[in-house]
C-alpha cells in the first residue's frame, strides 16, 4: 500500500528561514500573494508561488531530487515532469487557517496528471499550534512530522488535510510531480 513517506532534515532550519525571508521580502506582484476568496469552510490560506520569487531556483532543484529518490525507493510511479510551481501555503490562526479533507488530483488537465505530492514543513513547530498535516491512505489517519525542514511525500490521490491553526502561523511548501493520468 502507498503511504506517507517522511524525510527528516531534508532542509536545514537555516534553509527554511532563508526561504521564509525571501517570501517576506518579495513584492506581492512578483510573488503573486493571493488570499483564497472561495469557500472558507473548505480552505482558508494565502498562497505564494516560489517560481516568481528571486533566488529560489535551488529550492526546486532540491525538491526534484527528493521526489526522484522517494519515487525510486517507495512509489515507482511513471513521473515525467513538474508542471506547476511550488506553492507556499500560509495558514494563520487569526483567520482560522486550515484546508479540509481533499485529494490533489482534480479535473483540470494539469491536476489530473499529479502523481506525488511533496510537502515541506517551513515553520518551526514551536511557533504555532494546530495545523497538523493529516493523511488518510486507507482507514487510518496518519499525522505528518512537524519538524522544520521535514518533507512528507504521498500519492496525490490520497485524502489529506491541514487541521485548523489555533495559535500562530504555519508555513509549508507543496509541489507536485506529474505523469500520465492513473488508469
Amino acid at each position: 500500500m502507498f503511504t506517507l513517506h517522511s524525510i527528516p532534515n531534508a532542509f536545514t532550519n537555516g534553509e527554511c528561514e532563508v526561504i521564509l525571508k525571501a517570501l517576506f521580502d518579495a513584492p506581492t506582484d512578483e510573488a503573486r500573494l493571493i488570499g483564497q476568496k472561495r469557500d472558507y469552510s473548505h480552505r482558508n490560506s494565502e498562497l505564494v508561488w516560489i517560481d516568481e520569487v528571486a533566488g529560489m531556483e535551488w529550492v526546486m532543484e532540491r525538491l526534484i531530487d527528493l521526489v526522484r529518490q522517494a519515487n525510486k525507493d517507495r512509489f515507482g510511479f511513471d513521473l515525467r515532469e513538474f508542471s506547476e510551481s511550488p506553492q507556499v501555503a500560509i495558514y494563520k490562526a487569526s483567520v482560522g487557517g486550515h484546508f479540509s479533507w481533499h485529494s490533489d488530483i482534480g479535473s483540470s488537465p494539469t491536476a489530473a496528471r499529479r502523481k506525488l505530492t511533496l510537502v515541506l514543513q517551513l515553520s518551526d513547530p514551536e511557533t504555532y499550534e494546530g495545523g497538523n498535516l493529516e493523511i488518510m491512505p486507507g482507514t487510518k489517519i496518519l499525522t505528518a512530522e512537524r519538524a522544520q525542514g521535514c518533507v512528507s511525500i504521498f500519492p496525490s490521490f490520497t485524502l489529506h488535510q491541514v487541521t485548523a491553526v489555533t495559535s500562530g502561523t504555519r508555513y509549508s511548501m507543496t509541489v507536485w510531480a506529474h505523469g500520465p493520468p492513473f488508469q
